[in-house]
């Protein structure tokens, strides 16, 4: 089948679908695929005067935008390699980030927060460059991707797959010509690669600056959107959406609803199916690493209820700490081993696993019923263990939210003299519920849905987000913040009490 480096794909599609044709559609703003091509041209010109050359980094630190298309198209045109961090990503960790990444160019929405690091404006490159054809080059590494990790220690997940796109390949079931949205930020690998993979396919692509529940439903309406990827935090806003909000808008383009990259409450994900219909809901499960994934459709998870899915193009093993399989619904690690050709990868910050004859793990607890469905439990870092009892987050997360007035739920372990960790709920109510609530209300509900061990211990309700766009929490940051401030209280009173002795 025929391969096409990734810089020349707005060249390519400009010719077979018309250079007015709009590739990239975000707010008011649009961009056609012969605009795509050549403002790309220009700001790789800008890049190679910098020093860029095939296989260099080049970090971008942008915003859902118009720019962020024409620069990673930019660096696939050199041959070099797009790193990915968040637009937001604050001075020190930026700092971390390059030190591992050591690119020729960053390029960031917040430039001058950043200058001191090196930071070039999105806009530098379009009269800085020239408009003369490049010759083709293929980045050896398609993508590099920023992770806090669950230590919160910051590592660049470079991904092997070199910048070509084969024409007829698929992703996650997209059609070629019909509308793509993307409602999520596109420095998080799975947005970046839903966006990225609808264009190197032709597909018209939406992308939203931000997300926001309800503009999601108008533009899935106005523009006929057939496929999307959601984060389950999204879902959960969409829904609580009034019903009346939600009549207003005609959904019934969609045809691929794809969800991923936290866990998905039963509850919730009923509820869709019951909105647009079992064959409508897909779920992935997967890593950026892509050594392997699972998937289930709607139809398949009414049956197997809480599941992931079965592997897709990967073996899958449960395994217990000697890494014996573990029997049919027995708690262990999730190691996964490609069936296909797979590239591979590399960390930059971090330790690559360790495999078990050619099993990788991802750090994830999880079992597997009769029928070889997968059902995850936790990471093995957020696993709590309280007097003896494994307790994990994301079952009491689940929980929580399905409360009306709960925005935002994450648990964590806190130290505890007794059990060792104790259970401890940060909770966000939702902005526009008239609903009060408060601890022993929360508890009052909580227990017709969890056995006495895993309620939490302790709850605390906040304004703070936790959660980012995508769905993504450090519980490992959340926890040493609440341990130092514990700390610093019982010394704070120990200093008091010293001080009244004297």
């Amino acid at each position: 089948m025929l391969s096409i480096p990734l810089g020349n794909i707005p060249g390519y599609h400009a010719g077979r679908l018309g250079h007015a044709a709009v590739a990239v559609r975000i707010g008011e703003a649009t961009i056609s695929w012969g605009e795509l091509d050549a403002r790309s041209t220009r700001r790789a010109h800008s890049l190679l005067a910098r020093g860029v050359s095939q296989g260099d980094m080049v970090t971008l630190a942008l915003d859902n935008s118009v720019a962020f298309f024409e620069w990673t198209f930019a660096v696939w045109k050199l041959g070099a390699v797009p790193h990915m961090v968040s637009w937001r990503i604050p001075d020190g960790e930026l700092g971390a980030m390059l030190e591992l990444a050591r690119p020729v160019a960053v390029i960031a929405t917040d430039y001058e927060r950043l200058a001191h690091l090196g930071a070039l404006p999105p806009q530098w490159g379009l009269t800085e460059g020239s408009d003369d054809p490049l010759p083709e080059a293929v980045s050896p590494y398609w993508k590099a991707m920023s992770s806090g990790g669950s230590t919160g220690r910051p590592k660049i997940i470079v991904d092997h797959r070199p910048g070509v796109h084969v024409i007829g390949s698929t992703y996650l079931q997209v059609s070629e010509g019909e509308v793509v949205l993307n409602p999520g930020p596109l420095y998080h690998n799975a947005p970046f690669s839903m966006a990225h993979n609808a264009l190197f396919k032709g597909n018209p692509l939406i992308t939203m600056a931000r997300f926001d529940a309800e503009e999601t439903l108008r533009l899935i309406d106005r523009w006929g959107v057939a496929s999307v990827n959601f984060v389950p935090t999204m879902m959960l806003r969409i829904w609580r959406l009034n019903d009346e909000v939600k009549a207003r808008y005609d959904v019934s383009s969609l045809r691929n609803v794809w969800h991923m990259a936290a866990p998905m409450p039963a509850w919730l994900k009923k509820s869709w199916i019951g909105w647009l219909g079992a064959e409508k809901i897909n779920e992935a499960y997967a890593g950026t690493e892509a050594v392997g994934a699972t998937t289930i459709n709607g139809v398949e998870w009414l049956a197997h209820e809480g599941s992931v899915g079965r592997p897709r193009n990967c073996e899958l093993r449960v395994r217990d700490e000697a890494g014996a399989d573990v029997p049919v619904g027995t708690v262990g690690e999730i190691w996964l081993k490609p069936t296909v050709v797979n590239k591979g990868y590399h960390y930059l910050g971090a330790t690559q696993p360790t495999g078990q004859r050619g099993f990788e793990s991802l750090g994830d607890y999880g079992w597997l019923d009769a029928d070889g469905y997968l059902y995850l439990a936790d990471r093995r870092t957020d696993l709590i263990i309280s007097g003896g009892s494994n307790i994990f987050p994301a079952e009491v997360e689940s929980a929580i939210m399905e409360h009306p007035a709960v925005d935002v739920a994450v648990v964590i372990g806190l130290p505890n003299d007794d059990l060792g960790a104790s259970v401890h709920a940060i909770v966000r109510l939702r902005s526009n519920c008239k609903t009060t609530l408060n601890s022993a209300d929360l508890l009052e509900f909580l227990r017709g849905r969890l056995v006495t061990y895993k309620l939490p211990r302790s709850i605390e309700f906040t304004d703070d987000p936790m959660r980012d766009d995508a769905g993504k929490v450090r519980r490992s940051q959340l926890r040493e913040q609440r341990i130092d401030s514990s700390n610093e209280e019982r010394n704070a009173a120990a200093r008091s009490a010293a001080k009244e002795k004297s």
